[in-house]
């Protein structure tokens, strides 16, 4: 888990600080400048819903291979999809 060499340094206070709102449909993309509240790697690019906020994380409902699971993570580790 390396970031580019253009992209290295702080992380951008609009990525932490994004907000969703339940029903919102995000994808799982791993900051990994940032470790708290990470997803399972092999999760990762997944598109789940945000089904409500639990502190500063969110809690997102994902189909794991037929399997409903939630999971905590972080706003830093979630870009909004259309």
């Amino acid at each position: 888990m390396t970031k580019d060499r253009r992209h290295r340094g702080k992380i951008s206070l609009r990525n932490y600080l994004q907000s969703f709102k339940p029903g919102d449909k995000v994808a799982l993309i791993a900051e990994p400048a940032y470790q708290k509240g990470m997803h399972q790697l092999r999760l990762q690019g997944h598109i789940v819903e945000v089904t409500k906020r639990r502190g500063k994380c969110y809690e997102v409902s994902v189909d794991d291979k037929g399997k409903q699971k939630s999971l905590l993570v972080h706003p830093v580790h979630l870009k909004k999809v259309s």
